[in-house]
């Protein structure tokens, strides 16, 4: 993350500015010149040049009680860790304070993020299995405001070590309690799985974020985790706030595409975000980088896509919406 540069036009842009009221700024004395210069001598900004320019200016969003969000679907190769860890990493870029949980024991969400998860000593298993306070565990990303609870394969054992346990499926959630004041998002990026994990990350979350690709394969992904996520409400009386189901790598040029888009629709219209996130090479260029697609290219299609999903969620939040309305979607895909 050290290595993110911005430009004198996406720097200002990401404050909220334009490029001369940051030159009027920088001119009054009101920021810090800790910029970097390039070999050119082209003028660069750090990630801690905006930090330190956010709190000089004053432009900090409203602070906000902790909104965790969950991104799951039980199908695999959905994209889901690349558009998560893209999501977190422009909520810190726009100010907001973020904490980023990664679930996987392949520990990829700390890969996008350019954390070496096989080199952290704690991980969510100590949290929530030992008991080791959330916040001994958190470690920093580099970009100021986005912490990451880190992930490698000691957590491959963790619903095992669940099973014995009393009130197994409110660890998670518990173990939040002490950093809730600390953060205004936590976002979960969870395995393609179903297991005592998972469940603790359902029952921890305000919002549920279901990638999908827009083929007839993600039918049967969303009809097993609307009915989980069913019963969940019946058997231990938890209700999400909120479900988007999000279309990913969608090229419109494909008529299954459309088709799949389109009976999604239908199925699912409370659940399914106006926003698709078009197919984009650059999210697989970044994760490779080990840096968001923000970082790697603000201009590309991913980012913007991404931009307008956060844009129309946040829209959203507020009118909760229950999962009893998709009732007769899942009957329509049995």
């Amino acid at each position: 993350m050290e290595s993110i540069r911005y430009s004198p036009r996406r720097f200002a842009e990401v404050l909220g500015l334009s490029q001369q009221e940051l030159a009027e700024a920088e001119s009054r004395g009101a920021l810090a010149r800790s910029r970097s210069e390039a070999p050119a001598q082209k003028t660069l900004y750090t990630v801690v040049d905006l930090a330190s320019a956010r709190a000089a200016l004053d432009r900090h969003p409203p602070r906000r009680p902790l909104r965790k969000q969950l991104f799951l679907n039980f199908k695999g190769g959905t994209g889901k860790t690349s558009i998560s860890t893209s999501y977190a990493f422009r909520l810190a870029e726009m100010g907001h304070r973020v904490l980023v949980i990664d679930l996987d024991s392949q520990g990829h969400a700390s890969k996008c993020l350019g954390v070496a998860g096989e080199d952290a000593e704690k991980t969510l298993f100590d949290a929530i299995i030992k008991k080791t306070p959330l916040e001994q565990v958190i470690i920093r990303t580099g970009m100021p405001n986005l912490d990451l609870v880190p992930s490698n394969l000691t957590m491959s054992t963790i619903d095992l070590s669940l099973m014995p346990l009393a009130a197994r499926e409110f660890r998670l959630r518990n173990c939040m309690k002490d950093i809730e004041s600390s953060y205004d998002y936590a976002i979960l990026d969870a395995p393609p799985s179903f297991g005592l994990l998972n469940l603790n990350a359902l029952m921890a979350a305000h919002d549920l974020f279901v990638p999908v690709l827009a083929d007839f394969l993600s039918f049967h992904g969303l009809k097993l985790l609307f009915e989980t996520v069913q019963s969940l409400e019946e058997d231990l009386e938890h209700v999400l706030d909120h479900i988007f189901i999000v279309i990913n790598a969608y090229n419109a040029t494909f008529k299954i595409a459309k088709e799949a888009r389109e009976a999604l629709q239908k199925h699912y219209p409370e659940f399914l975000l106006k926003q698709v996130i078009r197919q984009c090479t650059k999210f697989a260029q970044a994760s490779s980088e080990g840096i968001p697609i923000f970082a790697y290219d603000a201009e590309s299609k991913g980012a913007q896509d991404i931009q307008s999903v956060l844009d129309e969620v946040r829209a959203r939040i507020g009118d909760p919406v229950k999962l009893k309305l998709a009732a007769g979607a899942v009957e329509a895909t049995r």
